[in-house]
C-alpha cells in the first residue's frame, strides 16, 4: 500500500463523521467519494491518472490552474461528468445516494479545492517522500468550509 492510499485510508477514517452531509448531498460520504478517485489503486490511477484523464477530456486549462498556484478555475458537472464518463458518475452518484447531475455538482465544487491543496506551490505531491502532507486536515478543513 503507497503513502497516498495509507493517507487516505486515514483521511476517510478520520472524517467519516465530518464528511456525512458536510459538503451537501443528503448525509453523502464525499470524503470516501472524492479519496476513493485519487487513490493509486483507483481505476483512474490516482491523482496523477485522474489529472491526465480530465486533460485529454479537454479540462486542461482547468487542471492546469488547480495544480498552478493561481487562481482555480471552475468547472462544470456536466464537463466533469463529459470528462469521467457516465458509468464512473452512476457510480459515484450511487455510493452517495443522489443523482447523476448531483454527483458531478459536488465533485465540480470539491475537485478544483482538493487539487489545489494537494498540490502545492504548484507541484505534484512526492511519491512515497510524504509530499502530499496532511491529507486528513486538508480535507476537513475543506469540509468544514463548504
Amino acid at each position: 500500500m503507497g503513502l497516498m492510499d495509507s493517507l487516505i485510508g486515514a483521511a476517510t477514517q478520520a472524517l467519516s463523521g465530518q464528511g456525512q452531509a458536510g459538503a451537501g448531498g443528503g448525509g453523502a460520504d464525499w470524503v470516501g467519494i472524492v479519496t476513493g478517485l485519487l487513490a493509486n489503486g483507483s481505476a483512474q490511477g490516482g491523482l496523477g491518472g485522474l489529472l491526465q484523464q480530465l486533460q485529454q477530456a479537454g479540462l486542461g486549462e482547468q487542471v492546469q490552474s488547480w495544480v498552478s498556484s493561481g487562481a482555480n478555475q471552475p468547472v462544470s458537472g456536466d464537463q466533469l461528468s463529459a470528462a469521467l464518463g457516465g458509468d464512473l458518475m452512476a457510480q459515484l452518484a450511487g455510493q452517495a445516494g443522489v443523482s447523476p447531475a448531483e454527483a458531478g455538482s459536488q465533485l465540480s465544487q470539491m475537485l478544483p479545492q482538493i487539487i489545489d491543496m494537494l498540490t502545492p506551490n504548484g507541484q505534484m505531491p512526492a511519491a512515497g517522500a510524504g509530499g502530499i502532507g496532511d491529507l486528513a486536515g486538508m480535507l476537513g478543513g475543506l469540509l468544514k468550509r463548504g
